[in-house]
């Protein structure tokens, strides 16, 4: 299986999406878009084809073809049963290898916070859109706590380490992400926050599905156990138990539309 991160120059590996989390989040915001069907669709930034699988069912479209400069992320979308009929190609979100006006419409899932120049990359996304296409966005709202593992990486704050996150993520600020689509030339902006929720059995449930995230784990594993016990008794308690140990907390999202001006 491929791995659900990007790996940068630096070293650093950053997370690259969060399955039942960004499952949740984007069929919210597909809801929002409520695209025509018989689109031509550009995935910028695919991954590993979970957003694509999303657009395949959901959007009835005349095609798609994710773009994304992970081999090995694009083998594994290739694989998804739900991508039948779209294609997915290697390449850079800054120099995206289609001629203008290409599509009908371009949206970057999860992954504006991840182009080294999310300005260069949104002015291509524009560039390969016909005018009057729309080009939109959703983003994990760092800054106001609404990433899924928040409850984790607050309490790796709360011991003095510090968390691992996206390389520009300042762009996923609501303001952020405002600034750049009027920067661009996007007309009629639309945004929204997008709130969603999962309920775990209990604590185990939750410590399971999520200490295997690249954000996380690789810390854990430099812990001492009694470390590791002191973390894990404090995410415990940054956590709401409802009945019989269940858990339920929400996970927030910065969205944003706009369409293409005429040329």
């Amino acid at each position: 299986m491929a791995e659900d991160v990007i790996r940068f120059p630096d070293g650093k590996v950053y997370e690259r999406s969060m399955g039942a989390w960004s499952r949740l989040a984007g069929s919210v915001f597909l809801d929002w878009l409520a695209p025509a069907p018989g689109l031509r669709w550009i995935d910028v930034g695919c991954g590993n084809g979970a957003f694509t699988e999303l657009l395949m069912a959901r959007c009835a479209p005349a095609e798609t073809l994710g773009v994304d400069p992970s081999a090995g992320q694009l083998a594994y979308a290739r694989e998804r049963p739900g991508v039948a009929g779209a294609r997915f190609l290697e390449g850079d979100a800054m120099a995206l290898p289609f001629e203008d006006a290409r599509f009908d419409a371009a949206t970057l899932a999860l992954v504006i916070f991840f182009v080294p120049d999310p300005a260069k990359g949104l002015a291509e996304a524009v560039r390969v859109v016909r005018p009057g296409g729309e080009v939109s966005a959703y983003a994990w709202d760092f800054f106001g706590g609404g990433f899924p593992f928040e409850p984790f990486l607050e309490e790796l704050r709360a011991l003095g380490i510090v968390p691992t996150l996206p390389p520009r993520v300042d762009a996923s600020r609501m303001e952020a992400l405002r600034e750049l689509w009027t920067e661009a030339g996007l007309e009629g902006l639309e945004t929204r926050r997008i709130t969603v929720r999962r309920e775990f059995a209990d604590f185990d449930d939750l410590w399971a599905s999520s200490t295997g995230s690249a954000s996380i784990k690789p810390v854990l594993d430099r812990l001492a156990p009694a470390d590791l016990d002191r973390f894990r008794d404090g995410v415990r308690a940054r956590l709401p138990a409802g009945e019989a140990g269940r858990i339920a907390y929400d996970a927030t999202a910065n969205a944003i539309r706009g369409r293409v001006a005429g040329r």
